[in-house]
């Protein structure tokens, strides 16, 4: 008999997940996104512990953004220095300047009568008049040395006044005896415009003058022989051109008006007799050192023969001489009338107002001169004396300013 193995029950097989399928390499499709990109924030976030902000990457940015970067923290020892405003141009190159004017170039009417020869010309020939006698003399008893020659020194002497108008003479004169030099290209470049507009104003031939220019920190010019016109580097560099054309306008009054040559004329006529005065002091004074070694005897017997060669001559000249001794004070005088003219000239060529501004500028600067002469004076104020003033060649601030006022005070319309 057959022995049958036992039957087992029959369980159902567990279902397992299939395994998945390894895909097989290909091109993947481009991930889709939206035509518009969604909206970020403007500032990149930021992380704590991070020294500077980071930028996420977006695959449609067109361009990395810009990181801002964070300026360094100052070192104690270095502290940040103060940013400063940027200095204002000086009043000679600002155009918003009340005094500044305008200096481009139009058409010029001449005037027929560009030279004439006023009062003070004339009354300024006439007080030179006794200098020039007395050079006359001195130049003749020297001419008597050269025997028959001597007319012809005489008459080479007169004729030497016309060097006075001799272009080389008067540069030579600007360089010696003012010491003026020509401008360099920069500073013509800024007094002649300026030149141009007071001689347009006056109708003048402003070509007819030389500029020069004088080295010197105060507010001056000068106006010499026939053609030359100084102005010191402070008065181009630091005026409006409105107040140097007022100052050039100045000058130009001296020349129009006869001023400067008959001046210089005047002062080399009277040069012969000036270098023997100043011969004939040299002299006593030396004598006068010799005679003091003899004691009152011959401080006496210099005393008798200075007297009576000084009263000889007076009753041989006809007292002439003793108008000499008030030529200076004359001269002062005739001067300071010729200042006054020449601002009126400058006044009625519209400068009025910037003359009177450089009036107060040199009325400020005398001031300060003497303020410095009192502290060297120990503090006690120096007083100027009568006679000082009397030898003034150029009038107070206050007389100036009232010959002024007509000009400056607005004109009535009718």
């Amino acid at each position: 008999m057959t022995q049958q193995p036992p039957e087992y029950p029959e369980y159902p097989a567990p279902e397992y997940p299939a395994p998945a399928q390894p895909q097989a390499a290909g091109p993947q499709a481009p991930p889709q996104y939206p035509q518009q990109p969604p909206a970020y924030p403007a500032a990149p976030p930021t992380y704590p512990g991070a020294t500077a902000p980071i930028a996420p990457q977006y695959p449609y940015a067109q361009a990395a953004p810009q990181i801002p970067t964070i300026p360094p923290t100052p070192q104690p020892s270095q502290p940040p220095q103060p940013t400063t405003a940027p200095a204002a141009p000086p009043p000679s190159e600002d155009p918003t300047h009340p005094h500044h004017i305008n200096t481009d170039a139009r058409r010029i009417h001449l005037s027929h009568q560009q030279r004439h020869t006023d009062a003070t010309a004339v009354g300024n020939l006439l007080v030179y008049l006794p200098n020039f006698l007395c050079s006359l003399i001195v130049v003749g008893m020297v001419s008597a040395l050269f025997g028959k020659l001597a007319i012809l020194v005489i008459l080479l002497w007169l004729a030497s006044g016309a060097l006075v108008f001799h272009r080389p003479t008067e540069s030579a004169l600007a360089r010696r005896l003012l010491h003026l030099r020509y401008p360099t290209p920069q500073e013509r470049a800024k007094i002649e415009p300026v030149w141009r507009e007071v001689t347009a104003r006056a109708g003048v031939e402003g070509r007819n003058y030389e500029l020069w220019v004088e080295d010197s920190d105060s507010l001056n010019a000068v106006a010499a022989a026939g053609h030359i016109v100084g102005v010191t580097r402070f008065a181009m560099n630091e005026l409006p051109n409105g107040e140097l054309a007022a100052v050039m306008a100045h000058e130009l009054g001296h020349h129009v008006g006869g001023h400067a040559w008959s001046g210089l004329l005047g002062y080399w006529y009277a040069l012969p007799g000036r270098i023997a005065w100043r011969v004939l002091k040299a002299f006593s004074v030396f004598v006068f050192h010799v005679s003091r070694a003899f004691g009152c005897f011959g401080v006496a017997f210099f005393v008798m023969l200075i007297g009576g060669i000084a009263l000889a001559t007076v009753s041989t000249l006809y007292g002439l001489p003793l108008l000499i001794l008030a030529m200076p004070y004359a001269l002062a005088a005739v001067g300071r009338r010729a200042e006054l003219r020449a601002d009126e000239h400058a006044a009625a060529l519209g400068f009025a107002p910037m003359l009177a501004s450089v009036l107060e500028k040199l009325h400020q600067q005398e001031r300060h001169e003497q303020a410095a002469a009192t502290a060297l004076n120990g503090g006690a104020p120096v007083e100027e004396s009568a006679l000082s003033k009397l030898l003034s060649s150029h009038p107070d601030y206050h007389t100036r300013l009232h010959h002024l006022q007509p000009y400056l005070q607005p004109q009535r319309p009718y």
